[in-house]
């Protein structure tokens, strides 16, 4: 991966995702390593999502990533693959989507991510409009294991945790 973009869409989803394993009594480090490889194949398949996911897969197990790490890669891509319900499945689609709808939070409020709160993302989840691309469907899945004012706090938390890193303030 060599696009900045795409370098903080993977950090801010990695912090979610660490974040919500944190808060299911799950292994931080690998759902955290999940989140960062989510994309790994996104800039070799050119956004081709028939190829998306499965690329990934097959970079990561043919350099020795355990299967699973490299299969929640895979099954991200549920366009291709269709819903999945296990926890880190559910949580890689929410945490892929809510990241991407926090960062364009923050930036329309200057790039300051502490004035961004779960009232301000609970507002722009109901605009369809608004960070167009974010799926809200794939959001709301969530709900299976936490409601969504506690997961948009959580993600908000695991963001700020690494703004530097994305330059938010």
């Amino acid at each position: 991966m060599s696009g900045e973009g795409l370098i903080n869409h993977c950090i801010v989803t990695a912090a979610v995702m660490k974040a919500v394993a944190a808060k299911l009594g799950e292994d931080q480090e690998k759902w955290e390593i999940i989140g960062i490889l989510h994309d790994i194949d996104f800039e070799y398949t050119g956004g081709d999502m028939t190829l998306h996911g499965a690329e990934g897969y097959r970079i990561l197990t043919e350099t020795g990533v355990p299967e699973e790490i490299a299969w929640p890669v895979k099954r991200h891509n549920y366009e291709r693959y269709g819903d999945s319900k296990t926890p880190v499945d559910t949580a890689l689609t929410a945490a892929d989507n809510i990241s991407g709808l926090i960062i364009a939070c923050t930036l329309v409020k200057g790039g300051d991510l502490s004035t961004v709160s779960v009232k301000t993302v609970t507002k722009k989840m109901k605009d369809r409009s608004f960070a167009a691309g974010c799926s809200r469907d794939r959001i709301r899945m969530i709900e299976d294991y936490i409601e969504l004012p506690e997961f948009y706090e959580i993600s908000i938390e695991g963001v700020k945790l690494v703004k530097n890193e994305i330059g938010l303030v």
